[in-house]
């Protein structure tokens, strides 16, 4: 598939995925979507990557939204299949990666740009990012998983705040919220996700994979979390990175996974 409207760069084993759609401030449309699913499903088979950055072009924004001129006279049903679509497509598969996936927050992420940032594993925000879901002054709701994943990090009254009032929050109450974990300079952005994703690297990948899938279990209403833990826990012992760990540790040496 070729890409014309992301780019894909791997270094060091961090593979960083850009928007790349400076013109429209790295709106998503259809296109985009599908490009960013096939790029996280390529990524995730690379044996050459271990953590992905999700970033957007230049400094202005991360993503600024959906092309609302794509769906603008959408009907009923095609509204359900653009979200339903979308949410498996991208979303989804965004959060259930196996892969730790950083999203590097610079400047809006608005809409489904700031889904597309709730369905990473966490987030790091330049200090001029203005994060916020409009739709409802669209006529319309956050269909990306906005509406699930917002009070899951900041709880339901904020998250109904921030849905009803459609108004935008800076980096500093976004960190006060709990949306993001660090708040840092645009030029300090992609260093500390980099200096982030090289601690990560010190740990085992098929246990960085595991609790992925026993964290995200914990919010999903037909699964038990405490259940998929322990599964999840016992099968790190049948594993190659189990034995290095625990041998590295009783043997005083760094592990190397």
């Amino acid at each position: 598939m070729i890409m014309e409207n992301i780019l894909i760069n791997t270094e060091n084993r961090i593979t960083t995925i850009t928007i790349n759609r400076p013109n429209k401030l790295n709106a998503l449309n259809a296109e985009t979507i599908a490009e960013l699913s096939n790029a996280i499903d390529q990524v995730e088979q690379d044996d050459n990557t271990r953590v992905i950055i999700l970033t957007g072009s230049g400094e202005k924004a991360f993503v600024a939204g959906a092309d609302i001129k794509e769906f603008a006279d959408f009907n009923v049903e095609q509204g359900k299949e653009l979200a339903a679509r979308g949410q498996r497509t991208l979303f989804d598969k965004v959060e259930q990666c196996s892969k730790p996936v950083i999203a590097a927050v610079n400047g809006f992420a608005l809409g489904g740009g700031l889904e597309l940032a709730m369905a990473a594993h966490f987030r790091v925000a330049s200090g001029n990012a203005k994060l916020g879901l409009p739709e409802t002054s669209l006529g319309v709701i956050p269909g990306y998983g906005g509406t699930q994943r917002l009070p899951q990090l900041v709880g339901k009254g904020r998250a109904f705040e921030m849905i009803m009032t459609a108004g935008m929050i800076n980096a500093g109450t976004a960190h006060d919220f709990g949306l993001v974990n660090h708040v840092v300079t645009p030029e300090e952005l992609m260093p500390t996700c980099e200096k982030l994703a090289g601690k990560i690297m010190n740990n085992s990948p098929l246990a960085l994979s595991a609790a992925i899938k026993a964290v995200n279990a914990g919010f999903k209403d037909s699964v038990n979390g405490y259940e998929e833990e322990i599964d999840q826990f016992g099968n790190c012992f049948g594993t190659e990175d189990f034995e290095e760990g625990t041998s590295a540790f009783l043997n005083k040496r760094k592990a190397e996974f």
